[in-house]
């Protein structure tokens, strides 16, 4: 028997009420329609639920069994309704924020406060995606916003804004002939040239043209390069490195994240700086999606908090 909430709500108002005029007015429906919905009601239950004449309505003995349960069906509906509600609320005030490695440089508290001073409600949460997604989620709709390491792929189908540029660096162990060579170097650098011979950890290749990117496919003029093997995070990177199983190139910002124990980092000249950027798919139109990517614009161009 499938019995519908309206006809549940209905039956309760006239049943509080004892009135079928009053139960009318309450629920903002004629009286007809009203009686109606009841008789239809009493048919579907093969039963009477008020007993009627011209002065009074009163529960039958049926209606009278009847509503309790009625009324607990209603008071879980409205809680449903009001967990779904709420439900909502949320979802649209939470932002995922995706990442293959921490951003830091102080972007995600400058980046917090501009959107909460626009959006207070709104609830930021982070996500740690592999390296193996250049995208860092946005591509499969997991991330709402991300940040990002350019090249993208795909690159049309998403906007962006730069919020780090900073010279590439290359990770090798502490007893590799190029960190004694760079010791003598007055900028304590080492050229791109003199890195050809090396084998290079590559991301995965899932990563496309980022992949491409760190393992500096421009500046090796048609050369292929080595590979040493594959990393999907910076505790691989750096457990690959000091095995000595290849050399790797990261940004300057994410040296930290590698250099520790055998591991240094040495700038590197002769190729491009990296950047960082916050991006979103271009067909989100979500209030907190735009004021992130508006909050990194205004970042990147050194406006105040």
């Amino acid at each position: 028997m499938d019995v519908h909430g309206r006809d549940l709500r209905y039956f309760a108002a006239v049943a509080r009420e004892l009135s079928f005029t009053r139960a009318a007015g309450r629920l903002f429906v004629s009286q007809p329609a009203l009686s109606k919905q009841i008789r239809m009601l009493e048919k579907q239950l093969d039963a009477e639920l008020f007993e009627r004449d011209r002065r009074t309505v009163r529960l039958t003995a049926v209606g009278q069994a009847l509503l309790p349960h009625a009324q607990v069906v209603l008071a879980a509906w409205e809680a449903a309704e009001a967990a779904v509600g709420e439900a909502k609320a949320a979802e649209r005030a939470t932002l995922t924020i995706g990442m293959s490695t921490s951003p830091g440089r102080g972007l995600l508290p400058a980046l917090r406060a501009r959107l909460t001073a626009r959006f207070p409600a709104a609830r930021p949460v982070l996500r740690q995606v592999n390296w193996a997604d250049p995208t860092a989620g946005l591509a499969d709709g997991t991330s709402d916003v991300a940040f990002v390491w350019l090249p993208l792929p795909d690159a049309g189908r998403y906007r962006w804004v730069v919020v780090a540029r900073e010279p590439r660096m290359v990770a090798l162990p502490d007893g590799h002939p190029l960190v004694a060579r760079a010791a003598g170097d007055p900028e304590g650098a080492v050229d791109f040239a003199g890195l050809l011979d090396e084998p290079f950890l590559a991301l995965p290749s899932a990563a496309g043209p980022l992949r491409d990117y760190w393992l500096a496919l421009d500046s090796r003029n048609g050369r292929e390069p080595k590979l040493g093997g594959v990393v999907a995070s910076a505790e691989e990177t750096h457990e690959a490195v000091a095995n000595g199983e290849g050399v790797a190139l990261l940004a300057a910002g994410n040296a930290p994240l590698v250099a520790r124990d055998t591991v240094v980092c040495l700038p590197v000249r002769g190729i491009t700086p990296s950047e960082l950027a916050v991006a979103v798919r271009r067909e989100d139109t979500r209030p907190l999606s735009r004021a992130y990517l508006a909050g990194a614009g205004d970042l990147a161009a050194g406006a105040p908090d």
